[in-house]
């Protein structure tokens, strides 16, 4: 088992009866791993925190880097990064996506996320109507399937 591999395994260890859940992991040549993790219920600095200081202390303990050559950074993607797992997509139900789709000739799509099932989302789109009369507003729900979506970002509303 490689260096990278063992300190993957170390870390599904530390999340493990948590509601973090792994996003990316990555590698530089410099043993330097950057982790970025998600959070069921919202990620914390405290979260984050713990997860580091697990992680270090089972490499340090199995002896990975004797000489302590490597770093750990901890952290959340981001409020700007696209969702890449159906975990992500479910947490946000209720929020406003922005999507691109993989069809360069489609325009992309916002709406607020109001279902998530195992191969698609549903966003729903609220189109006030422009007649004279008072009418309720008229609701659109769109069906995409994740395979079609090349990004999807969470709207950040102010």
């Amino acid at each position: 088992m490689t260096n990278h591999e063992q300190i993957e395994s170390f870390l599904h260890q530390c999340l493990e009866g948590t509601d973090c859940f792994l996003v990316s992991f990555k590698v530089k040549p410099t043993n330097n791993y950057k982790i970025y993790l998600d959070s069921d219920s919202g990620l914390t600095l405290e979260k984050c925190l713990k997860v580091n200081r697990q992680l270090r202390r089972l490499i340090e303990e199995e002896g990975i880097y004797p000489e302590g050559d490597f770093s750990l950074e901890v952290s959340s993607p981001g409020v700007d990064a696209p969702l890449k797992l159906h975990r992500q997509y479910v947490k946000n139900i209720g929020r406003s996506l922005e999507i691109e789709l993989n069809d360069e000739e489609a325009k992309g799509l916002t709406g607020k996320l109001v279902a998530v099932e195992e191969d698609r989302i549903v966003l729903e789109n609220t189109v006030k109507q422009k007649k004279s009369v008072k009418t309720e507003p008229e609701v659109i729900k769109t069906e995409i399937q994740l395979s079609d979506i090349k990004s999807a970002t969470v709207v950040i509303e102010f």
